[in-house]
């Protein structure tokens, strides 16, 4: 008996080479609409659904494949006598590949001229019920969704005569989570729609997302937490899911979470620039005229908490370069690219995990924050100000590298736990204040960190992450040297806190943002 094969799909690359591939090994076309027309215009021999069921397509093409000539010969099983001699009693053929990828819905609803009803046209569903259907019958279909499973199924039935019963489960997995990804995407569309249906709502009423399992980890947090690492299933340019790892060790789920951190801060920065993180926290930043210097002055701030920990650059990695950070114990090395020179150098140290990652200005659309049975949904903090947007709040007015000091101070201070006071100069920083309870503390903690490394933080710029809610902070700050502070402003307090400033003859600019990292 000629087998059959299904093939009708919205992404036609490469479809053509793999139909011809098909009639090669025996098996007959059946297709529709535009994949049909393709297939004809390559001279590939395939037969019409429509002719096939001997029913039309109608209604727009909202009706081409739901029929039971099709179902039928996907769903019966081979193994089941009754289920043949039924195809056998209705003059039904079995299928035995399908072939099928859905309607552009995402593609569309992520175009601006994008209308409801346009929205509402592409969403599949003879598509999803044929893949379903032949994923639910593995056992004797083999369903394919994805193009880039053409070549392997091919080479499976050049080699084997068949697609073996554990690609077909596989494939049939893909299926079932392509078709979730697809109904999820329409789910988020759908509940964003306003009362008019015309504009979405930022959050959808019911939220679904999926990743991908990249793989399991040794543990978690905590020896005693299992833990996984999933990526969404397609990554935008410049997000560190998309690392490629170039040596090392298996990373860790610290190492993850401590690599992005460290990833979103140094390609934050458009000169050439290191970050160094560690526990979720910059122990030291700074930019330079290349990686090189800015490596050396990163590291200065604060070279006992940088031992073992997460160095990341937004600039390609020279041999210099390698050659200063090999003598210091790190658990990652972060950057686009590593020059031929510098791989050798990392080379000594096989443990030392290298990662790329591809340059780029995309961010998540989405951070979450679980809590008990329930999730905590908002847009990354993206924002930083600029210049301009600056509010002089003191009678002193600042100098234009006080402003370069309070700005690379404002910017690293996105990226350390609040409450925190960062001081910098130059460039780099020379204290960082993170996580405690209270400002005036990180305040003290920052300069005690710039005092272990012999900096002194005379002339420093200081970032305040929130508003000083009193002014004491603001003494600490100005008594270890500071001579110009950025803020964000909004406290009920400002008067006071702004007068103390100018009692102690400094500059104080105001923001207008917050960037609290709980």
């Amino acid at each position: 008996m000629t087998k059959q094969a299904l093939i009708s799909v919205s992404d036609k690359a490469g479809v053509a080479d793999f139909a011809r591939g098909l009639v090669e090994l025996g098996y007959s076309i059946l297709s529709t609409g535009g994949t049909a027309k393709l297939l004809q215009k390559e001279g590939i021999p395939c037969r019409e659904v429509a002719d096939y069921t001997g029913f039309p397509e109608m209604l727009d093409g909202r009706v081409k494949t739901l029929d039971p000539h099709i179902h039928a010969g996907i769903l019966a099983r081979r193994c089941v006598p009754e289920h043949m001699k039924a195809l056998a009693d209705h003059n039904i053929g079995t299928i035995d590949i399908v072939c099928v990828n859905l309607y552009p819905f995402e593609q569309t609803i992520a175009r601006p001229d994008c209308t409801f009803e346009l929205a509402v046209e592409n969403i599949d569903i003879g598509g999803p019920t044929m893949i379903r259907a032949a994923a639910k019958n593995h056992e004797s279909v083999t369903v394919i969704v994805d193009p880039t499973d053409y070549d392997k199924v091919l080479n499976a039935i050049k080699t084997k005569g068949e697609v073996d019963a554990d690609m077909r489960l596989a494939l049939a997995k893909k299926v079932f989570a392509h078709t979730a990804r697809y109904d999820a995407a329409i789910t988020n569309y759908l509940t964003s729609l306003d009362e008019k249906r015309e504009k979405t709502k930022q959050f959808p009423d019911v939220f679904t997302r999926q990743w991908v399992k990249v793989q399991d980890m040794r543990y978690g947090e905590n020896p005693h937490q299992m833990a996984a690492f999933y990526r969404e299933y397609f990554i935008a340019p410049g997000l560190l899911a998309g690392y490629s790892q170039l040596q090392g060790k298996e990373l860790s789920y610290n190492n993850i979470a401590d690599s992005d951190a460290a990833w979103e801060a140094v390609r934050s920065f458009t000169t050439p620039a290191c970050v160094i993180i560690k526990h979720a926290n910059p122990c030291g930043a700074a930019i330079g005229v290349d990686a090189h210097e800015a490596y050396l002055k990163a590291f200065k701030t604060d070279p006992k908490s940088a031992f073992g920990g997460i160095i990341a650059f937004n600039r390609e990695v020279d041999g210099a370069t390698a050659s200063e950070v090999v003598k210091q114990f790190a658990e990652v090395v972060i950057a686009p690219s590593f020059t031929v020179e510098a791989r050798d150098t990392f080379a000594v140290k096989k443990n030392l995990r290298l990662l790329t990652v591809a340059p780029g200005t995309a961010h998540n659309d989405y951070e979450f924050k679980r809590v008990g049975g329930g999730l905590l949904v908002q847009p990354p903090d993206n924002q930083l100000c600029s210049e301009s947007d600056l509010k002089v709040v003191t009678k002193k007015q600042p100098t234009s590298a006080q402003i370069a000091d309070m700005m690379f101070a404002w910017n690293i201070a996105r990226f350390v736990k609040s409450n925190t006071i960062v001081y910098a100069h130059n460039g780099m920083t020379l204290g960082v204040g993170a996580g405690q309870m209270s400002r005036v503390d990180s305040a003290r903690i920052a300069a005690i960190k710039a005092q272990e490394s012999g900096l002194s933080l005379a002339g420093s710029a200081a970032a305040s992450d929130a508003f000083f809610p009193f002014r004491d902070g603001l003494d600490v700050i100005v008594d270890q040297g500071a001579t110009c502070v950025i803020q964000p402003g909004g406290s009920i307090r400002d008067d006071e806190v702004i007068a103390a400033a100018d009692e102690r003859g400094i500059v104080m600019v105001f923001t207008g943002e917050r960037h609290f990292r709980h």
